[in-house]
């Protein structure tokens, strides 16, 4: 990053704290819930380029990053506990209405994604990596979709894999998850279902100490996780600093594939698997339509609440 370049981070007060809480309890919920994307709410509040500057820059300017971050972290805890004892039992009894919740929250928080490109022309180039940004998470849906259906990869291949495989694998795994968690319209989940590890790393977690194997592969995903996160908010600070418009010309296209990607991963197309062996189920399929419009009415009306704020400190910066 060049020298001059700083972002200021804000200076907490009540409501900007809580704000902060509540971006981290999406990032960590975004581990557990396929397509729901703590970036995209950092977009919505304003804090992306906070958020990235502080994690890229917190060991060089770790007072100011850590009291920015601390908010976040505590959030992050809540989202990935709640994520793994609550958010995972709804999503094994009602997984499509679960899914199109948060689809109706990413479809409505879609215009402040879009907002960052607003006056910015549309070049080739732009579109191009929209398209490329949108054809993304469709793939690794797709993908993981066919797996899920053919059977797929096991997650056990891992855990009887050699030891050095055991550490190697979920190191890049982990760099991967942590990219999802600081790009918007990535899927930390989407990942692991496409790789077919999703079901054994959630439903055993409660066996990580019994289990030698599997207790070196989360270590080995936390220091792939930690070692993404910070290098690749860094980076991306810098990528943002040379071409912003170009980064999320890409951004929103992710965000829009990943809307698509939520009704085929690897997860839902099961559950259409079933409807199609034994019927739909009608009561799960209008509860799910209920709560995708109120997904989306709630998110966009969380997006003209923030647009008003943000117009409001614009002007009295002005004044």
């Amino acid at each position: 990053m060049k020298e001059d370049l700083q972002i200021a981070l804000i200076r907490y007060n009540k409501k900007t704290w809580s704000k902060s809480a509540l971006l981290g309890f999406f990032i960590g919920l975004a581990i557990i819930v396929p397509g729901v994307s703590g970036s995209t709410v950092a977009i919505i509040f304003k804090l992306y380029d906070q958020f990235l500057y502080a994690v890229g820059n917190f060991f060089k300017e770790f007072k100011k990053c850590f009291v920015f971050l601390l908010p976040i972290a505590l959030g992050a805890a809540v989202g990935v506990l709640l994520g793994f004892i609550a958010v995972k039992q709804v999503l094994e009894w009602l997984p499509f209405a679960v899914v199109c919740l948060f689809a109706g929250l990413m479809i409505g928080a879609f215009p402040a994604v879009k907002d960052e490109l607003n006056g910015v022309k549309m070049t080739g180039g732009k579109i191009a990596l929209m398209v490329l940004g949108a054809c993304i998470p469709v793939a690794v849906g797709i993908y993981s979709s066919v797996a899920a259906l053919s059977g797929g990869t096991q997650s056990a291949d891992i855990l009887s894999a050699p030891l050095h495989w055991q550490i190697i694998l979920p190191i890049v795994v982990g760099y991967a998850l942590a990219i999802t968690q600081i790009v918007p319209g990535l899927s930390a989940s989407a990942i692991l279902m496409a790789i077919g590890w999703f079901s054994t790393l959630v439903g055993e977690i409660g066996s990580i100490f019994q289990n030698p194997a599997l207790f070196t592969v989360y270590v080995s995903l936390a220091v792939g996780f930690v070692v993404g996160f910070f290098t690749f908010s860094n980076l991306l600070t810098k990528i943002f600093a040379v071409c912003r418009n170009g980064a999320y010309s890409l951004i929103v296209g992710l965000s829009l594939g990943s809307i698509v990607s939520m009704f085929f991963n690897g997860d839902v197309v099961q559950v259409y698997a079933s409807w199609g062996a034994s019927g739909v189920n009608v009561a799960e399929l209008l509860l799910g339509v209920a709560l995708l419009c109120g997904g989306i009415v709630g998110a966009y009306l969380l997006v003209r609440v923030e647009r008003k704020n943000n117009a409001e400190k614009t002007d009295e910066r002005s004044a």
